[in-house]
């Protein structure tokens, strides 16, 4: 009997999970959790995750013995959740911003024929909310 996992196909690279720094990786995890309408999961060594529900994890780890260097995490989400999910960012008190310079507060843009955001996490990692992908040369 193999224990053995599926292969992947060699031509394949999917991203599985990334660890997210945080100050604090309840606070930070439970902000995005929020955002996004999803849930945080149970605790994994240091890590605590919010699962993409797309095959992704990101894993909160606490980082205190030094400055949190930010990082922009995009994320691609359905058209009819997009207003949902502005109104939480509302709720929350957080600025979004149009643009990834944050230079166009409390607007949208309508890039690729969708429509995108730009807000801050706690530590100050760059997250953008956008219901079409990137057209890539």
């Amino acid at each position: 009997m193999s224990l053995a996992q599926p292969a992947v196909p060699a031509t394949v690279a999917r991203l599985d999970h990334t660890a997210v720094y945080a100050t604090d990786r309840h606070l930070s995890a439970e902000f995005l959790a929020a955002v996004l309408g999803l849930e945080v999961g149970a605790p994994f060594g240091p890590f605590l995750p919010v699962d993409l529900g797309n095959g992704v994890t990101l894993d909160y780890y606490e980082k205190r013995d030094e400055p949190i260097q930010p990082q922009h995490y995009a994320f691609l989400v359905p058209e009819e959740q997009f207003d949902a999910m502005i109104a939480r960012l509302e709720a929350l008190g957080v600025t979004y911003y149009a643009d990834p310079s944050h230079t166009a507060p409390g607007r949208v843009n309508d890039l690729f024929g969708g429509r995108g955001a730009y807000f801050d996490d706690p530590d100050g990692h760059n997250m953008e909310i956008m219901t079409r992908p990137y057209a890539r040369p």
